[in-house]
């Protein structure tokens, strides 16, 4: 079993709560952290400066098909940050723990 971070931002922390609550409770994460944090990006040929709030969503590699679509038909941007990181190691019963609570 491989196990993975993914990436997403929001634009409200309400925001990010719901996505995060959703993921969880459809078993499609073991957990969603949220952090404040600032973004710098261009959009549309403006480089913009805007707050936002990370979501940090920990899961099995499996799912993150499933995860994407659902961020994908849930987010209210219209091309979200959707990035998987690969977990290379972690306490075993850490990762038994997302066995355990996602599908």
């Amino acid at each position: 079993m491989t196990y993975c971070m993914i990436l997403t931002t929001c634009s409200t922390e309400a925001d990010a709560g719901n996505l995060a609550s959703a993921l969880v409770e459809k078993k499609l994460a073991a957990c969603a952290q949220i952090h404040p944090v600032t973004s710098v990006y261009t959009w549309e040929g403006e480089v913009h400066k805007d707050p936002e709030f990370r979501l940090i969503i920990k899961t099995k590699s499996s799912l993150y098909d499933r995860v994407e679509h659902f961020i994908r038909e849930n987010h209210s941007y219209e091309v979200p940050q959707i990035v998987m990181i690969p977990m290379g190691k972690g306490l075993s019963e850490y990762l038994n723990w997302i066995d355990e609570t996602t599908l």
